[in-house]
C-alpha cells in the first residue's frame, strides 16, 4: 500500500539526567523492510516507542507520510506494534483475538470474517480460528499477533523483537517468512532487534546503534563488508580488531604495520596515518602451510580447533602476541592443521580494513572474549 514513509529529524529523548536517544536522524522509505540493531539500552526500543507514540520525544520529530506526529497520540496514527509477548486475550479464540480492532472500525460482519479470513491465510493460519491462545505453540501465537496487526492495514508495522522468545530453530524459518509475509502486503516494517543475523537476513537497510545514536546505516552486505567503525565491525558479526599503526597511502590501500610485519589494507581509511584498528573477517583469513611466503603473511601457531558444524573454527597465536579467528568451511574432510602447528596466516588485502581507534560493543566484545577461550 501507499505511505508509510518515516523521517526522523535530531530526535531526542532524555529520561531525567539519562539521553535514551540522542539526536537521531533517519529515513524509512515506504514499502522498506528497516531494521534498528544494537545491544541493550542502546536507544533502539525507545526509538521504536517514539515513532509508535508510546513515548513523547524530548527534542525533534517524527514525520510521518510528511505530517509530524511526534505529539499525536498513539490510537490516532496509522501505526500498529507486534511485541515480544505478543499479547494476546487468552479468553479469546484465534479468531476473535485477529477481529478485535476492527469493533472499532465501520466494517460490517461478512466484510470483517473475510478480512480475518485473509489475515489468517497470510501468516498461514487457516484451520486455527476456533483455538486459544494456550492451545497453539509460540510459532503459531506470534503468526496470530501479526494478523491481528496487519488486518487493520496500517501504512507501518512497528515489530519489539518479536522472535526473542522462540527457539533457535522456529526463529530461522520464521525470518524468512516475515520478510515474505512484508513483501506481500507491502508495508513498512521497522524492526527492532539485537539479533544480528535477524538484521542481516530479512532488512532491506539497517541501521546499527550505540548509547542512542546511530553509528552506521546501510543495507546488510554494505554494513557488515564495509563497517565504517570499530563498533560496527565488532557488534556485526564476528570481526578480527588488531591494534595498529598507519602510514597512508601506498600502492593497492594503506600501509600499515602490525607489530614488526608490515601489510597493505585495501579496505577503510587509506589516507589514514598513527594509531588505527584493522578488521578483517573471520571467514576472510587464510591459513597456509609455515614456510608460505608472500606479501600480507604473518606467522602464527595453532592453538585450538573447535567443531562449530559448517565450519571450523581456529584460533591462532600470531608472532605478535594476539589471537585470531579463522573460520574454514567444512568440506566433509579433516582440515590439514592440528593444535600446535605452526601457520602462516594470509590477511588478503582487499579483505583488509583499516577503521579510526574506537570503542568496540560490551556485547561483540564478550563474545569475542569467549570465542578465544
Amino acid at each position: 500500500m501507499a505511505g508509510g514513509e518515516v523521517q526522523l529529524v535530531d530526535l531526542v529523548k532524555r529520561f531525567g539526567d539519562f539521553t535514551a536517544v540522542d539526536g537521531i536522524n533517519l529515513k524509512v522509505d515506504s514499502g522498506e523492510f528497516f531494521s534498528l540493531l544494537g545491544p541493550s539500552g542502546c536507544g533502539k526500543t525507545t526509538t521504536l516507542r517514539m515513532i509508535a507514540g508510546f513515548e513523547r520525544p524530548t527534542n525533534g520529530q517524527v514525520v510521518l507520510d510528511g505530517t509530524d506526529v511526534a505529539t499525536v497520540p498513539p490510537h490516532k496514527r496509522n501505526v500498529n506494534t507486534v511485541f515480544q509477548n505478543y499479547a494476546l486475550f487468552p479468553h479469546l479464540n484465534v479468531e476473535k483475538n485477529v477481529a478485535f480492532g476492527l469493533r472499532y472500525q465501520d466494517t460490517s460482519k461478512a466484510e470483517g470474517a473475510r478480512m480475518v479470513g485473509r489475515s489468517l491465510e497470510l501468516v498461514r493460519l487457516r484451520g486455527y480460528e476456533k483455538r486459544r491462545p494456550n492451545q497453539l505453540s509460540g510459532g503459531q501465537q506470534q503468526r496470530v499477533a501479526l494478523a491481528r496487526a496487519l488486518i487493520l492495514n496500517p501504512a507501518l508495522l512497528l515489530l519489539d523483537e518479536p522472535l526473542g522468545a522462540l527457539d533457535a530453530k522456529l526463529r530461522k524459518a520464521l525470518q524468512i517468512e516475515l520478510k515474505a509475509i512484508q513483501e506481500e502486503v507491502g508495508i513498512t516494517f521497522i524492526y527492532v532487534t539485537h539479533d544480528q543475523e535477524e538484521a542481516l537476513t530479512m532488512s532491506d537497510r539497517l541501521a546499527v546503534m550505540s548509547n542512542g545514536r546511530i553509528e552506521q546505516i546501510g543495507p546488510p552486505r554494505e554494513v557488515y563488508e564495509e563497517p565504517s567503525t570499530a563498533y560496527v565491525a565488532d557488534f556485526l558479526g564476528v570481526s578480527n580488531l588488531m591494534d595498529a599503526i598507519a602510514y597512508g597511502p601506498t600502492e593497492g590501500g594503506c600501509k600499515v604495520r602490525f607489530g614488526e610485519f608490515e601489510f597493505v589494507a585495501g579496505q577503510g581509511e587509506p589516507d589514514a596515518h598513527g594509531e588505527v584498528r584493522l578488521s578483517i573477517r573471520p571467514e576472510r583469513v587464510d591459513l597456509e602451510a609455515s614456510d608460505t611466503t608472500g606479501s600480507n603473511r604473518i606467522p602464527g601457531m595453532v592453538e585450538r580447533i573447535v567443531y562449530v558444524g559448517s565450519t571450523m573454527q581456529v584460533i591462532v597465536n600470531l608472532a605478535p602476541g594476539e589471537k585470531l579467528q579463522v573460520l574454514v568451511p567444512n568440506e566433509g574432510e579433516a582440515i590439514p592443521f592440528e593444535q600446535g602447528t605452526a601457520v602462516s596466516v594470509h590477511l588478503p588485502r582487499e579483505a583488509l580494513r583499516v577503521l579510526p581507534q574506537g570503542e568496540v560493543s560490551e556485547e561483540g566484545f564478550s563474545a569475542a572474549a569467549r570465542a578465544l577461550l
